[in-house]
């Protein structure tokens, strides 16, 4: 495959010296394939009996375990589509580690598609504070979107704006900054034949010149004593030890600082370079403090706001003590729960969804949304049924048919998988009509 990439090679046996046979060696292998347990909805011990796999840890997540060869299918699996995990290159998980989040605190995204990272974050944040996730393309966006409703995000604003517009607007209000810049991609050589194809000593330098302006965007988002992290998954210094150095010159109240990370290699002192010798297909990450000291950050819950009547109480016919929150906005038809720490303007931001999407209105009545039952846990729902991982119900409920569920069952009710909320459908009578989002489904 990188046979023919001379400039590629010759480069890489500059940066590598004594290192790149064993570099070359790798490429000779099957390549690193990943996934991460979605803290959201289970542990790691309750992912791998329901996958029934023996699986191994990697070093960069503590919830990061290797595929191991031969295991395909993945995706269509029961627990993939409860968001139970989200299937990750295993050195991409090394980023968000760095980033430190923790529960509480506002987060930003800022190049999130298709959303590995983001959903790392949101689970770190468990539900306390606010995950932004931003992607300039709009078809990238809706990728992204999928993959928070999938998860179980329900603080999340997912955006499809251009940074710089999107820095200025929200100027000071992230604790934290997630870059994962666009770039050469040569960490995805092995993945991407569309990497190779792309690639060029000009595409580096062009990477290298647009990863510095969005660097220079999220500087302005992030407040006083907050952290940024940049990373990209390529190998050359041009977008990684350059860039970095370039943002550090411009901005001097920037610097780079200790992450505890001790996966990879150092460089730049603190920095973290992986090469496919260290377990992943190829990461760089570098945490950066904005000022001398940590600031410590307070946001306090959006006061809630006044619906009609009929609002709540379609909220608590499907869920118990509103386990979203109350932070309710209706815009036209569609009735909006936003995230409980947002008390923000979010016009002209080409906003795709705020927190989750409880229902809309058609007609006389009021619809449910599958991304309200996604994020409900099944003890949050008034009604629910569970089925194991290798029932035949769940298999038919994904591939999109009526079920029969016990006749004590009645109306809209939360249909889980190993006790993880997977959608909903409406049960009367001992049957339960399928209302799994058509895209979603699987095929026979």
């Amino acid at each position: 495959m990188i046979g023919g990439m001379s400039d590629f090679l010759q480069r890489m046996q500059s940066l590598l010296g004594d290192e790149y046979e064993a570099f070359m060696r790798c490429y000779e292998g099957e390549r690193f394939r990943g996934l991460r347990v979605n803290t959201l909805k289970c542990d790691n011990d309750a992912l791998l009996e329901g996958l029934g796999l023996a699986l191994t840890p990697t070093p960069f997540c503590p919830n990061g375990f290797y595929i191991p060869e031969g295991v395909e299918g993945l995706g269509n699996h029961p627990l993939h589509h409860a968001g139970a995990f989200y299937i990750q290159e295993p050195s991409a998980t090394s980023a968000v580690e760095m980033l430190g989040v923790r529960p509480g605190e506002f987060v930003l995204d800022l190049c999130a598609a298709p959303g590995g990272k983001s959903t790392q974050i949101a689970a770190k944040l468990a539900g306390d504070g606010l995950l932004w996730s931003n992607e300039i393309v709009r078809s990238r966006a809706n990728i992204l979107l999928s993959n928070i409703e999938r998860m179980g995000i329900s603080n999340a604003v997912v955006s499809n704006s251009h940074p710089d517009v999107l820095c200025k607007r929200l100027g000071g209000m992230f604790d934290r900054v997630l870059v994962d810049a666009p770039c050469s991609g040569e960490g995805m050589f092995r993945k991407s034949d569309e990497a190779v194809a792309e690639w060029s000593v000009e595409h580096v330098k062009s990477c290298a010149e647009r990863q510095l302006n969005i660097l220079n965007s999220a500087a302005l988002a992030l407040r006083e004593g907050g952290v940024l992290v940049y990373s990209t998954c390529t190998f050359s210094p041009e977008e990684n030890e350059g860039v970095i150095t370039r943002f550090i010159e411009a901005h001097p109240e920037f610097s780079l600082e200790d992450s505890g990370a001790s996966f990879g290699r150092p460089t730049l002192g603190y920095a973290r370079r992986i090469f496919p010798q260290d377990g992943g297909e190829g990461h760089f990450a570098a945490r950066l403090r904005k000022g001398a000291e940590a600031v410590s950050s307070f946001h306090p819950d959006a006061p809630p706001r006044a619906v009609d009547t009929d609002v709540l109480s379609f909220y608590d016919e499907l869920f118990v003590d509103r386990p979203f929150g109350e932070n309710i906005k209706v815009n036209g038809d569609r009735i909006i729960i936003l995230p409980k720490k947002l008390n923000a303007d979010l016009s002209g931001l080409n906003i795709l969804r705020t927190g989750v999407l409880l229902g809309e209105r058609v007609k006389r009545r009021i619809e449910p949304h599958h991304s309200a039952f996604a994020a409900a846990k099944p003890a949050d729902c008034v009604s629910s049924v569970d089925f194991a991982v290798a029932s035949p119900e769940i298999a038919a409920y994904l591939h999109g048919e009526e079920i029969a569920v016990p006749g004590n069952v009645k109306g809209y009710t939360a249909v889980s998988v190993g006790s993880m909320t997977v959608g909903f459908g409406k049960a009367s009578n001992g049957r339960l009509k399928n209302k799994y989002p058509k895209g979603l489904r699987t095929l026979k």
